[in-house]
């Protein structure tokens, strides 16, 4: 079954070049690749160093840590807080208290709204 909308060629052998079987050889020889160097790296043949340490500086890892996560801490702090942190901290500083009788404030607002349009609709 053919295409129906489609026109017929003139050539109804599509594989008309020369090919070839499974088994055979490709007809160009790979391309030629690079050399590996025997030796990758530079310099003093040590084992490496930590990420962001300097070369040399065994110092305790977890030590390090302390202070990039101190100095990330000291980054935010000094920062003013904008429109949202400053929501943010106000809700934090909520006890759990403060953030219950805020919710039943909203929840009892919501009710009397529902009771009004009740009333409105007089069912």
């Amino acid at each position: 079954m053919g295409n129906l909308c489609s026109s017929s060629s003139k050539d109804d052998d599509h594989f008309v070049g020369t090919g070839r079987t499974v088994g055979s050889a490709p007809p160009n020889p790979p391309a030629q690749r690079a050399t590996v160097p025997a030796r990758v790296g530079g310099g003093s043949g040590s084992a490496g160093q930590a990420l962001g340490g300097k070369p040399g500086s065994g110092g305790d890892p977890r030590e390090a840590a302390r202070k990039a996560a101190e100095g990330r801490a000291n980054k935010t702090q000094q920062k003013p807080p904008g429109k949202l942190g400053q929501k943010l901290a106000e809700q934090q500083k909520q006890t759990r208290t403060a953030t219950l009788e805020q919710a039943s404030a909203q929840e009892r607002g919501a009710r009397a709204a529902d009771e009004n349009a009740e009333a409105r609709q007089w069912n």
